[in-house]
């Protein structure tokens, strides 16, 4: 994702969901807030191409978020010229799976690769307000792969990347998402975050233990059930702090039935992402993962739900000039 000539007619970019799996810290005493692991998915997708134009139009799905998007960055970046951006396909808004922060770089590339400018991940997530607790958005649409990022400092700014570890290709997650629900997000985000006390230190030195020699190790030796169990009590841990927030370990019961089923018939790993309804669980073969799929739409507990079988995605966004 360099610098490439300008004068380009059109630029598409297509970016894949993350997983966000878990915050590393929220005791808040070492200096450094939150702190993030996660991880990137081949689907559901985000595409817009972006060409000059001599008036600002915006169509497609999310249009309306995209049109405050592109005229900040637009602002920002002193350009003159109007554009056209096309909004092919966007992944669900407020589910868990990093839509707004995949969207909003996506136009911040595109933008700079149209005027040949050279990229700035980190500025223009400041300046589109995104990366203000975890960095792995950021970190998984320049990279793909898993992440873990190092929180955030006393400067403030996007977190860093710590750690990227390329996922085994023969994994697959089973995407399970309750379409009768969404996340929190905006205002009701930050007045969660608010109202929720420090997590005990022993929780998130627990969490950051599991983390280094637990889910990392495991992503590096190709072994799933370490790998599966490690985010499996990340997870416990993480649902009991925030479900006084969200209602519950999940934020949609018939979501942690699903998983449930799911977790007894083989999968591994399952949890939710960020606030939900997103949840997912691990199997270790395409097979595998069709099979728990079918198992899953076949039993009372399919009904509203959008079932995806994803591929890791170990790189980043890609653009393509038109």
């Amino acid at each position: 994702m360099g610098l490439v000539k300008t004068g380009e007619a059109a630029v598409r970019v297509t970016c894949g969901a993350r997983l966000h799996m878990g915050f590393l810290d929220l005791s808040f005493t070492l200096g450094r807030r939150f702190g993030s692991i996660g991880m990137a998915l081949d689907r559901p997708q985000t595409q817009i191409t972006l060409r000059r134009s001599a008036e600002t139009r915006v169509d497609g799905p999310e249009a309306e978020r995209a049109a405050r998007y592109l005229g900040t960055l637009t602002r920002r970046l002193n350009l003159a010229s109007a554009h056209s951006l096309t909004i092919a396909a966007a992944m669900p808004a407020h589910a868990g799976l990093g839509s707004g922060t995949q969207l909003g770089l996506g136009i911040a590339a595109a933008l700079r690769r149209l005027h040949g400018l050279p990229p700035d991940i980190a500025g223009d997530a400041r300046t589109l307000g995104r990366g203000g607790r975890s960095g792995i958005g950021l970190a998984l649409f320049q990279h793909g792969g898993f992440v873990l990022d190092g929180g955030i400092g006393e400067a403030g700014g996007p977190p860093p990347m710590l750690s990227r570890v390329a996922v085994p290709e023969t994994w697959r997650v089973l995407l399970i998402r309750d379409t009768a629900q969404t996340g929190l997000s905006g205002s009701d985000e930050v007045a969660a975050f608010a109202a929720l006390p420090p997590l005990d230190d022993a929780y998130s030195a627990e969490i950051c233990r599991v983390a280094l020699m637990q889910v990392l190790p495991a992503l590096v030796e190709d072994d799933l059930p370490r790998f599966g169990t490690a985010i499996s009590r990340i997870q416990v841990i993480m649902g009991e702090y925030f479900a006084p927030a969200q209602g519950g370990r999940f934020t949609s019961p018939r979501l942690a039935a699903a998983l449930s089923l799911l977790s007894d018939a083989g999968a591994t790993g399952a949890g939710q992402s960020s606030w939900g309804p997103a949840g997912f669980a691990f199997t270790n073969s395409q097979a595998m993962a069709e099979r728990l799929t079918d198992l899953l739409r076949r039993s009372t507990e399919s009904d509203g739900f959008d079932i995806t079988i994803c591929r890791p995605r170990n790189d980043g966004a890609t653009m393509t000039d038109r």
